[in-house]
């Protein structure tokens, strides 16, 4: 499979580029869907089948038939994966406003998690960065990354913003 445009972000609209996996090192690292690698990484995936394979497409919310049928069996909240639950909301996104404004959108998501990580990770926060990227508000996120800057701790100005937007930052059982 050729690699995509947008490797962070998946045909069903997971938020790979979010991922804990995606910022491992070694074998365990993710490249995110299609990206370098992706077929050795990965299992065959039904939305990669269809979305790319059998239409050239990038993502499904560029499609005609979004959300179909695949979405109901193979996603939503029964997943402990937290990124997938927003496949839906992203591909409507992707539908509304294109493919390239919402990888512009995701790109400030990853732009915080990177640099939360590299200034703010204590060794065991990877995880909980990450669910704040995926889950929280992109204005909420920037203005953490200030509020830290001026000494406040991060984990506790995301989780405050957390409880602010109905949000849980903890993966699910």
């Amino acid at each position: 499979m050729p690699n995509k445009k947008h490797a962070t972000i998946g045909c069903c609209g997971i938020d790979c580029g979010l991922c804990p996996r995606y910022y491992t090192g070694g074998a365990s690292r993710c490249p995110g869907c299609g990206g370098e690698n992706f077929a050795q990484k990965h299992p065959p995936c039904s939305f990669i089948t269809c979305c790319v394979k059998k239409h050239s497409l990038e993502a499904c919310g560029q499609c005609g038939d979004f959300a179909c049928q695949k979405f109901e069996k193979e996603t939503g909240e029964r997943d402990s994966f937290v990124t997938h639950r927003k496949v839906l909301e992203n591909g409507r996104l992707i539908k509304e406003a294109g493919i390239d404004a919402f990888f512009e959108q995701q790109a400030r998501r990853m732009a915080f998690l990177q640099t939360a990580l590299a200034q703010y990770d204590d060794g065991r926060s990877k995880g909980f960065l990450c669910l704040a990227a995926a889950l929280l508000s992109i204005g909420c996120l920037e203005e953490s990354l200030a509020l830290a800057a001026q000494g406040e701790p991060l984990r506790g100005v995301l989780a405050r913003f957390a409880e602010a937007e109905g949000q849980e930052l903890r993966l699910r059982k």
